[in-house]
């Protein structure tokens, strides 16, 4: 028992969907294909916050963040799964899978912060327009974002080595497509009573509270909005509104259905669970990211605007 216990794993293996070949194959041709349009949508989004000038304003600031953050938490994760699903590597090293962790658990945290301070800069924008100039400066939503990148790289350095200092005897099998947190605290062989506590806080912090911000702004968003009396000015602040709101609804409600599920594989069964499992990852870490350039771009006039003075000007340049 002793030698076992002394046996730490240097590396994991994911397992993914091995135990479905073919819906490996189909996995691998979606998630190359999205994370292409994850790249380009993104891309043109900083692009256009950048050298348009009519998108020099904070909301479209927190978005070319947003974009930045989607792209560098799919491309820590992305490039390694589509290489497990073709060739069929499934071996991590352990450093490696400590790298891939605190980028997830990093960017997962900073886009809840960002979403929260893009709530309330729109509620500002909507419920105190006059004051809007003053209370959301430069140097202030520069500084909100800079705290949102801060404290989710902090957050993810802590429980990234809370978990990664936890014995690994023999078992180094994850059931998953990454290096998640909690299946990799599943095979931990000792207690992992502060690490659960510690994650508890943190969710607390980084997806509640921000919740709870974005809940309270638009309320009274929807409020100020109802007291309008232009029909133009109702719908270009619900215009403005409902892009983030299906962001926000997509985000979290993946979330919440991915760690406040029932643990119960009595309906499923173990293998079929880990199928869903996998689906589910998948949304969150590939059509979510998709989805956001996408969205703001469609339900956005300016955005919209933006990318066509691009396009064109790119197509007089050639």
């Amino acid at each position: 028992m002793d030698k076992v216990n002394q046996t730490f794993v240097r590396e994991f293996i994911l397992l993914g969907l091995s135990g479905y070949p073919k819906l490996e194959i189909i996995f691998f041709a979606l998630i190359l294909v999205m994370y292409v349009v994850i790249l380009i949508g993104n891309g043109v989004l900083i692009i256009a916050s950048i050298l348009d000038s009519r998108l020099h304003m904070p909301m479209y600031f927190f978005l070319g963040n947003l974009s930045f953050l989607d792209i560098c938490y799919t491309t820590s994760s992305i490039p390694s799964t589509l290489v497990s699903l073709i060739s069929k590597k499934r071996n991590i090293s352990f450093s490696g899978c400590a790298v891939q962790m605190f980028f997830g658990f990093a960017m997962g945290s900073t886009e809840c912060l960002l979403l929260g301070m893009m709530a309330f800069d729109h509620y500002v924008a909507i419920c105190n327009p006059l004051r809007y100039p003053i209370i959301m400066s430069k140097m202030v939503y520069v500084l909100m974002a800079s705290v949102s990148w801060l404290s989710g790289g902090i957050n993810s350095i802590v429980q990234t080595s809370l978990a990664m200092r936890l014995p690994f005897c023999g078992n180094s099998i994850i059931n998953h497509f990454l290096c998640e947190i909690l299946a990799v605290l599943k095979l931990a062989c000792a207690d992992i009573s502060l690490n659960i506590v510690t994650l508890a806080v943190s969710n607390t912090a980084f997806l509640v509270l921000p919740l709870l911000v974005v809940f309270f702004s638009y309320m009274f968003i929807l409020y100020t909005i109802l007291q309008m009396n232009s029909a133009t000015g109702r719908r270009k602040a619900f215009s403005t509104c409902s892009a983030q709101l299906t962001v926000v609804i997509i985000f979290y409600g993946t979330i919440f259905f991915m760690y406040a599920k029932p643990k119960s594989q009595g309906l499923l069964g173990k293998d079929n669970l880990q199928a869903t499992e996998g689906l589910v990852s998948m949304f969150y870490g590939v059509v979510t990211p998709m989805l956001n350039p996408i969205i703001y771009s469609l339900r956005n006039k300016d955005v919209k605007a933006a990318i066509k003075y691009l396009l064109s000007r790119k197509a007089i340049n050639q």
